[in-house]
């Protein structure tokens, strides 16, 4: 079995998880309601995506 023959130093292991980070949602304006919603996802509000109504809105 193949084994590290020396240990990796933590400057080295931190370079290594610098990218290992949760990112921020990015956040977008609905052009119906303009409420904002994350990218690429259906507007909660209006049911509106990429240039159409893809869901009917629940009313409450």
């Amino acid at each position: 079995m193949a084994v590290p023959k020396r240990k990796h130093s933590n400057s080295r292991t931190g370079k290594r998880r610098s990218h290992d980070r949760v990112k921020k949602r990015q956040i977008a304006y609905c052009p119906q309601c303009s409420s904002s919603v994350p990218t690429h996802t259906i507007c909660p509000k209006c049911g509106y995506y990429q240039g159409r109504t893809v869901v009917e809105p629940v009313d409450e």
